[in-house]
């Protein structure tokens, strides 16, 4: 097995192995003609054996061999040497080329399984895999374009049988729902669930299986993952007890013969819960992809826990027929040395993956055909070998063919027994001589048989009984269907793929209704696909459209609808009205309600056909209520009896009231102003005639005089959907009502309006950009907040030097408890306003604020030379200066004073947090700054010695004082100073009060609180 690939030529490898003949020099040259002489000697140059080269043909094994401990064990690179090695050695197989393999890992998730396919794409030039079903559609169509063959043991989507869309595409095995449907014919269970272990493999396993086999019209009740703890698994087996009538359990996970930890847990649960009891069967999915060893073979996990074997008694296991003799005695002929416990029978489908591949290049290289994805797979077809240890045969629909047994254990032993032979090709079970060992001694109770007929449609047991749920639904469950509110007006409920069992009536003559029904292909009729059977609830399902109703469009005021889309509408009506009536098929329920509106605005008709299906079952009628009787013609109104058969005059009658909705975009009879009740009974007792009215100018007269007469009293004077059709082309003079040509010719006359609408919204965008811009930048350096808009990582900065400022309001916690709350915050918001206005005009950064402390630094985030210490100190000047006149409002007698504290060294910047990220300080030059505001006085400026020293060199004139000897904590002890103000500095500065012995220089003076709440007390007074 080669790592790594050598170079690449169109399809295959190229190699330097010895495999293709050498071509020598002829003796005869010298009596050729001196051209010929060259052309050989030419020939001779291009085929010298240094040049020569045979072709390698590598294959990929793709499968989860490095997540997945289980099918780690399948030994691929084994099976893969074992196969390669003997495919190169045979005879009998005129391959042109030597096969090579490389083994690629596939990731258990399934996302990053096809994530890491797209890579494999020059790395082999076929596959085998790949394993998780979840990506097979996509892997499929990627080999399609690569025009490289996917030979899949693990792939289950039944959409990859249509060989035209996937030609690359082929498996290995046979398609596992065949031989699921065979056994569960056989023994007439249709009612199963699918279980899965929760790896992304085996969901997704799960999920495609339940899709084949509701494809087959089997009704998967459940598909759900066992769960993650012992309390989950215990819930989804209440699950399936609580689904009621469930025959079997599809295991989607490593069965326990092969190490399967999960199946065996699920099962011991459902042997604690009495679910192996007899009453259903449980079947293991994984098997029925390789050959379980059954002939003396002992399973430990069986001999060593007789609960696990007493739960096992309910499995059957299917799996691939040993022929002629076991996967134990294939596998020790092929590597004695192995130790055959820990081997996955898988190894042996790996194997015959292989060999199906080699066979198909030796059909497609006799057909004289390149070795193309599509040729290699339709080569298939036709083809018989001996596999590891079976037969393997593949018909000319290129479905492979193998014999499958059925396995049982008696309760007794850990060993599996034959029961009986699957035959795919008659689709039959042949009994193989023991019979199966039932725990309850009899098979799980059997569903009916018509759910295995294809001419047939069931649910719970007979035609009969499906129909008459199906009335009932007509009846009774319309009315819950419409209590879920999903869109406006009349609701339905939204289903997918998953949702749904699919039935084939074609050929029943016992529903002609139905037939006739899901045959109706028109596009203004919607289709008919289904029936939906849930929790006692029985719904037809068709096909979705997004618009809604025609009821719900009209209703819609965002919707503005001009003549020509109204026009379009009611033509595709008349359209799919005239299709029904050709086709003999009355509607007899026509309402605005039952046309429905896809995306790209097409009404199709829905609800036809129900009439015949209730009439036929002689179903009890229930009285609707007047509003519903609107669209019913006058003769049905006096003879109720008759509406179920449905007529084409009635249908005609029923369109122009639907002609009116539209016309004038309301409810039927909405401008008489009268209840349904009173509109009804006028209705079916004239004269007089009672019918809406509408104004020559909402409509053209030749559209009113139509509607007029489709209403008439007599139905014998009410025209045909074909005249209809011909008179309401001749409404419209010969245009075509096409809603697209309208929506262009309303953009053509926006065009100018929506340029200068988005004009102006660009105008406005850009704007709310700058603001959002600058509110960025006034919350983080503009360095910073570009850095992040980008997605960049914004690295933390060192910074030489740099003067931190610190200021506080002294007795600050004094005058918020005399203060209101709202106060505090104005005092606050006034204050630091001032010291905002004063940043302006200096080179510095607010850092931030905390409560009354107020931080701002120089020198960073932009680097400006040693002139950081004369930003910070003119800066403390000029807030010192606008401090002495400033006044709280609500204590204008107190005096505000502050403490700065300044200091310099070196720092770290940063950006800290995802969300409301902060830019933060870090270092000893920020404690040390803190620790000068904190040790400062009123109305004084505090110096550490590293600022005064460069202040000092800058020679600008600062008049400093020396304070003395000052304890910094975490410090010691330090000489500080006073920045007392600057040459050419003529603002005032306010004067610091006295400093007097033992008293408290850190708070405000007790005269004047006092002062403060003597005048509060005689406000209030």
């Amino acid at each position: 097995m080669q790592n790594i690939p050598p170079n690449f030529r169109g399809a295959l490898w190229e190699s330097n192995h010895p495999c293709v003949p050498i071509i020598k020099s002829r003796t005869t040259l010298a009596t050729l003609p001196f051209y010929n002489f060259l052309l050989w000697v030419l020939l001779g140059v291009l085929t010298f054996p240094c040049c020569v080269r045979c072709l390698i043909f590598k294959v990929g094994v793709l499968g989860p061999w490095n997540c997945d401990p289980v099918y780690y064990r399948a030994l691929p690179a084994a099976a893969a040497r074992l196969a390669v090695s003997r495919i190169n050695g045979d005879l009998n197989l005129d391959l042109g080329l030597k096969m090579d393999f490389i083994i690629l890992q596939e990731p258990c998730e399934t996302s990053k399984a096809l994530t890491a396919f797209i890579y494999y794409e020059k790395m082999a030039d076929a596959f085998v895999g790949p394993t998780n079903p979840g990506y097979c559609i996509a892997a499929s169509l990627l080999a399609k374009n690569w025009d490289k063959a996917v030979f899949s043991y693990g792939c289950i989507n039944y959409e990859l049988l249509r060989t035209t869309a996937y030609p690359t595409f082929t498996r290995t095995v046979p398609f596992p729902t065949e031989v699921l449907f065979a056994v569960l014919k056989h023994f007439r269970w249709a009612s199963v669930v699918v279980v899965s272990s929760n790896e992304d493999i085996w969901v997704d396993t799960a999920g495609r299986l339940a899709t084949a086999l509701r494809n087959k019209g089997l009704p998967i009740r459940l598909v759900t993952p066992m769960g993650m703890n012992e309390t989950e698994v215990e819930s989804t087996l209440r699950k399936i007890q609580g689904a009621g009538g469930i025959r079997a359990i599809i295991m989607c996970m490593h069965s326990l013969l092969v190490g399967g930890e999960h199946q065996a847990a699920f099962l011991l649960k459902a042997r604690e819960m009495g679910l192996t009891s007899g009453k259903y069967a449980f079947v293991p999915y994984d098997t029925l992809h390789y050959s379980v060893p059954y002939t003396n073979v002992s399973y430990r996990p069986l001999q060593n826990n007789s609960r696990l074997r007493e739960a096992y008694d309910a499995v059957l296991t299917i799996t691939m027929a040993s022929e002629p003799f076991s996967f134990n005695e294939a596998f020790a002929a092929a590597k004695r040395s192995e130790e055959l416990a820990l081997v996955n029978p898988l190894f042996g489908t790996i194997y015959n993956s292989f060999y199906l591949l080699a066979r198909s290049i030796h059909n497609a290289r006799r057909a004289g055909m390149q070795l193309s994805g599509s040729n290699l797979a339709y080569f298939t077809k036709n083809t018989t070998f001996s596999g590891f240890n079976q037969k393997v045969k593949v018909d000319t629909a290129r479905e492979v063919k193998t014999n499958y047994v059925i396995l049982d254990t008696d309760n007794s032993g850990s060993q599996l027994y034959q029961t009986y032979m699957v035959d795919l090709t008659s689709g039959v079970l042949r009994f193989a001589g023991r019979s199966i060992h039932f725990p309850g001694g009899s098979p799980p109770s059997p569903d009916s048989s018509c759910w295995f007929e294809k001419n047939a449609i069931c649910s719970g047991g007979t035609i009969f009984q499906f129909l008459c749920f199906f009335i009932f639904l007509n009846l009774n469950g319309r009315r819950r269907l419409q209590q879920i509110q999903l869109v406006k007006g009349p609701n339905r409920i939204l289903l997918t793929l998953e949702d749904l069992t699919f039935i084939n009536p074609q050929l029943s003559k016992k529903v002609n209704s139905i037939t006739e029904t899901r045959s109706s292909i028109n596009e203004n009729v919607n289709p008919f696909l289904g029936f939906f059977s849930d929790c006692s609830m029985f719904a037809v399902v068709t096909e979705h459209c997004s618009r809604g109703s025609l009821q719900d469009l009209l209703r819609n005021e965002d919707v503005k609808l001009d003549w020509m889309f109204k026009s379009s509408l009611v033509l595709d009506l008349i359209k799919g009205m005239k299709y029904l009536h050709h086709r003999d098929f009355p509607h007899g329920r026509l309402k605005s309600r039952n046309c429905v509106v896809d995306g790209r605005f097409v009404l199709k008709i829905t609800d036809y056909g129900f009439n015949e299906l209730l009439e036929s079952q002689k179903a009890p009628t229930e009285e609707p209520p007047p509003e519903d009787l609107f669209w019913t013609a006058p003769e049905f109104l006096r003879d109720p009896a008759s509406s179920r058969k449905g007529t084409s005059k009635g249908d005609v009658y029923s369109f122009s009231i639907i002609l009116q909705e539209v016309v004038v975009r309301g409810p039927p009879y909405c401008m008489l102003g009268l209840p349904p009740e009173e509109i009804i009974r006028k209705v079916k007792k004239p004269p007089p005639m009672c019918r809406p009215t509408v104004a020559p100018d909402q409509a053209p007269l030749e559209c009113i005089q139509l509607m007029k007469q489709c209403w008439s009293e007599l139905p014998d004077r009410r025209p045909t959907f074909d005249e209809i059709f011909d008179r309401f082309k001749l409404i419209n003079k010969g245009k075509k009502t096409n809603i697209i040509d309208s929506m262009l010719r309303m953009l053509e006359q926006y065009s100018s309006n929506l340029e200068d609408l988005i004009r102006e919204r660009t105008e406005e965008l850009e704007v709310e950009k700058q603001r959002t811009e600058k509110l960025l930048s006034e919350m983080l350096p503009p360095s910073v907040a570009e850095a992040l808009k980008t997605g960049a990582t914004v690295e933390p900065e060192y910074f030489d030097e740099v003067t931190i400022y610190f200021s506080d309001i002294v007795g600050f916690t004094t005058i918020s408890s005399l203060s209101d709350p709202i106060e505090v915050v104005d005092l606050l918001n006034d204050l630091y306003t001032l010291f905002d206005a004063v940043l302006n005009s200096h080179d510095v950064y607010k850092v931030e604020t905390i409560g009354d402390a107020y931080m701002v630094a120089s020198g960073l985030p932009k680097r400006n030379g040693n002139k950081h210490a004369a930003e910070i100190a003119n800066m403390s000047l000029n807030i010192l200066s606008s401090v002495g006149t400033f006044h709280m409002r609500h204590m204008p007698d107190v005096p505000v004073r502050i403490r700065i504290g300044i200091h310099s060294g070196p720092c770290v910047a940063g950006v800290v947090g995802l969300t409301m990220p902060r830019y933060c300080l870090f270092g000893d030059t920020v404690n040390t700054a803190s620790r000068m505001e904190s040790t400062g006085l009123p109305y004084r400026i505090h110096v550490n010695l590293s600022t005064v020293k460069i202040l000092h060199s800058l020679n600008e004139g600062y008049k400093i004082e020396v304070r003395g000897k000052t304890e910094l904590k975490g410090k010691g002890v330090e000489e500080t100073y006073w920045l007392v103000g600057k040459t050419n500095f003529t603002k005032p500065l306010p004067k610091p009060p006295e400093i007097k012995p033992g008293e408290n220089n850190h708070g405000l003076n007790p005269e004047d609180i006092a002062a403060y709440r003597r005048k509060k007390a005689e406000k209030k007074a």
